[in-house]
């Protein structure tokens, strides 16, 4: 086994053996360090010897003996004994049924709603994505160090506030499953437009977010709510190719040069979008894959089905009447009733700081022919957006 398939089965198994562990020994630390010990020793070993027949199962036996080893020397000469035969008595991890659910209950643990947002992202990739502190701090533009006292105090707070190693109860879920949903949709909407630096898209981000959302889906396959988000994930990341030109140049959906797009992501989001859409209990996530799956019907951005998108968007506003979710609205009410009607409802809409929302009236009062207020709009705009790509493309629209 040479490096690169080593690192598959490290990216692929590094959270469900961190959650074994941590349901093994109770803490995040010891887990995690153990399985690093286990994926080194792993790294020594198997390009001469091959793998397992079960990496999985390999790397999870190791990391246990290494975690109980540690346990063993940081013990004190009289609690030596006792630790032993309470170890030996919990017998070996199980490596098949409550896996998944050790997996779901570290992801519920690292989104918990006392942590706060950038928190539950960097542990939520650390843990369950097997990714480093370099590259989470890589990923958004943050010294590494920053990112490392980060990831520390959470893991502190998880301890010292005694945040519990568990799937919430019925009572609490969608609230939850909610906070799980946003983390998963954020670490993908950064990896898809980059909040700032010079690339548009950070295709590990990405590729992340979707791979914790499919085994998410996996572990829930009764939630609508995450299939719809995986839906998503993958009608929009199917049009990446067609995102950027040549020199990394932004090209919007309406300039997309269709035949780029991945007709393999778009099958299976449809296919994903209709069985949401067989258990009929909606939700945004799956009206946002909706919309998404109209986009992606069109063989050219005229046959848009417009009317059909303003009206999906007049149903997630139930859901979420938030101002960005009008912002986006107004963008397909602007192909249905003009663009004089959509900036009377961009202007009603209290977005200052938001680079888009100065974006889409510049565009808007460029189509009106109001050409001066447009390029104070694509002014302001340009102000506000931290990534190079958008911002050149916001100034060849100014022009």
């Amino acid at each position: 086994m040479d490096a690169s398939e080593i690192a598959r089965v490290f990216r692929e198994e590094y959270g469900r053996a961190v959650s074994v562990l941590v349901r093994a020994f109770g803490t995040i630390d010891i887990a995690e360090e153990a399985v690093q010990e286990a994926f080194a020793v792993a790294a020594q070993r198997w390009p001469s010897d091959g793998a397992p027949p079960s990496p999985a199962g390999w790397i999870i036996t190791t990391a246990r003996n290494k975690a109980i080893d540690r346990l063993r020397r940081e013990a004190s000469r009289v609690d030596r004994h006792a630790d032993a035969a309470f170890l030996a008595e919990r017998g070996e991890p199980e490596e098949t049924g409550p896996v998944h659910d050790d997996r779901l209950r570290l992801l519920f643990t690292c989104c918990h709603p006392a942590l706060a947002v950038p928190a539950r992202v960097a542990l939520t990739l650390r843990l369950l994505g097997g990714l480093t502190t370099g590259e989470i701090a890589h990923a958004f533009l943050v010294p590494e160090k920053t990112m490392a006292q980060r990831i520390v105090r959470a893991k502190g707070k998880i301890r010292d506030a005694g945040i519990p190693y568990r799937i919430p109860g019925e009572a609490d879920l969608p609230e939850r499953l909610g906070a799980v949903l946003a983390v998963l949709y954020l670490i993908f909407n950064e990896g898809y437009s980059a909040s700032s630096g010079d690339a548009l898209v950070r295709e590990d981000l990405c590729a992340e977010a979707i791979r914790l959302c499919r085994v998410l889906a996996e572990l829930m396959p009764a939630e609508p709510e995450v299939t719809g988000l995986l839906a998503l994930m993958l009608l929009i990341d199917a049009r990446r190719g067609a995102r950027t030109g040549a020199d990394g140049e932004l090209v919007l959906l309406a300039d997309q040069d269709r035949t780029r797009w991945d007709r393999e992501l778009v099958a299976e989001g449809q296919e994903l979008l209709r069985a949401c859409l067989r258990r009929d209990r909606p939700g945004p996530y799956q009206i946002q894959a909706a919309i998404n799956a109209v986009h992606s019907d069109a063989r050219t951005a005229a046959e848009t089905e417009w009317g059909q998108i303003l009206r999906l968007y007049d149903q997630l506003r139930a859901f979420d009447p938030s101002p960005v979710v009008a912002l986006n609205r107004a963008v397909a009410v602007a192909e249905v009733d003009g663009p004089a009607t959509a900036l009377a409802l961009v202007d009603e809409l209290a977005l200052d700081e938001y680079y888009l929302f100065h974006a889409i009236r510049a565009d808007l009062l460029r189509r009106l022919g109001r050409t001066g207020e447009a390029a104070a709009a694509y002014d302001t705009a340009i102000a506000r957006t931290g990534n190079a790509a958008e911002r050149a493309f916001l100034e060849r629209r100014r022009g």
